[in-house]
């Protein structure tokens, strides 16, 4: 009996982002909240409920140890690095402000807080991962730091909650508070770019045809091998190395296929990861109380919302300095701190489809340098 129980949560865990998906697919409001939302609140639920069976916490344990080392090169199958090297000079600067106001925040924050969290350098790793690549990095730098599951939980909590209110600034009145110190976007005769609006779009859909699992079948099976030589390189290091060690290898392996057409032209490939993302958001929601996670909030909110507004603020400075237009600024820092997704969201509410682009290659960028950049800061953290 116990093993059965057993086996059905696994199923569950497997399978219920099917479940998240079809509920965005469905009801708007639901779709509002995005899946990773809907996913955390599945699992606290079950996690706060008493029907986990004996033994639970063990699978728990093996299954986030397995679909995010699957999910990072998935994801990075698709990523089209090439196109950094055609980014214009403004662009690029943008990008670099984008990083560096960041990365200084996070530690301005980090030295400020220090006092009031223990192993805060852990959550500073975690927030460069983010703001500079996106959820998938955050999940990474949760093994390769050894985040536990309240914090990693509060800090993503926090995320969505100071981003969502950051993306709503920048949708609304962020233009015209811009170009009250920053440089105003030439306009430009309307153009039909090639990219397709996210509004009403559903990029999980036709997964399952055959046309396109097939494919995905040897994405995946590549995902694992990488996975596999990962591990095994790993045990070249010390124990306490081969966690960053492995991460930090897929993440580069996933990216050295990327240059690989047959690999890097697999239609729905970073869905496939991002489905195991969801998958890890059910289980890691699944074993944090809801009092623990309530009680240490307020420290890890407060950083967030510094690192969010702060960069922001230290952007535009660095921005003016450097005569970047609003626009620009907008769409670089949507792309980093809100992640690639959105940057089509914010190109409309602009009315500047060129900027659709640029914007998704700087998060594509992003998404490649998070867990190095994350983890190397946090290493650095640690010893001051």
């Amino acid at each position: 009996m116990l093993l059965l129980k057993q086996i059905l949560l696994v199923i569950f865990y497997l399978f219920s982002p099917l479940l998240v998906l079809h509920l965005n697919h469905r009801y708007k409001f639901v779709n509002k909240l995005g899946a990773v939302v809907v996913a955390y609140l599945i699992g606290l639920l079950l996690g706060n409920l008493p029907i986990l069976p004996e033994g639970s916490h063990g699978i728990q344990d093996a299954l986030t140890a397995i679909v995010i080392p699957l999910a990072i090169p998935l994801m990075l199958f698709s990523a089209n690095l090439r196109d950094a090297a055609h980014l214009a000079r403004r662009t690029m600067v943008a990008m670099l402000i984008g990083i560096f106001s960041v990365t200084v925040i996070v530690v301005i924050g980090y030295l400020t807080l220090r006092g009031q969290e223990k192993d805060l350098w852990k959550i500073a790793g975690l927030l460069i991962g983010v703001y500079t690549g996106g959820t998938p990095n955050l999940a990474s730098l949760k093994f390769m730091l050894g985040v536990d599951d309240t914090h990693y939980l509060i800090t993503h909590t926090s995320d969505m909650i100071i981003s969502g209110a950051y993306f709503f600034f920048l949708i609304s009145i962020g233009q015209r508070v811009f170009n009250w110190v920053l440089p105003a976007t030439p306009k430009v005769a309307a153009i039909d770019d090639d990219f397709n609006d996210l509004d009403g779009t559903d990029p999980y859909w036709g997964m399952l045809k055959h046309d396109k699992y097939i494919p995905l079948l040897k994405a995946f099976a590549l995902a694992v091998v990488i996975f596999a030589l990962a591990g095994g390189a790993s045990f070249l290091f010390p124990e306490s190395y081969q966690v960053p060690v492995v991460m930090l290898l897929i993440t580069t392996l996933g990216l050295g296929a990327s240059f690989v057409p047959a690999f890097n032209r697999i239609e729905k490939s970073f869905e496939l990861g991002m489905y195991l993302v969801l998958v890890f958001s059910v289980v890691v929601a699944s074993m944090v109380s809801i009092p623990d996670l309530i009680n240490g909030a307020p420290t890890l909110f407060y950083y967030v919302t510094m690192v969010i507004f702060g960069s922001l603020i230290l952007q535009v400075i660095l921005s003016r300095i450097f005569k970047i237009d609003t626009d620009t600024v907008i769409i670089t820092s949507t792309a980093l701190i809100c992640s690639p997704p959105f940057v089509p969201v914010v190109a409309g509410a602009l009315h500047n489809r060129r900027i659709v682009v640029p914007g998704l290659t700087v998060g594509i960028i992003g998404y490649a340098i998070g867990n190095y950049l994350g983890f190397v800061i946090a290493e650095l953290l640690k010893n001051w």
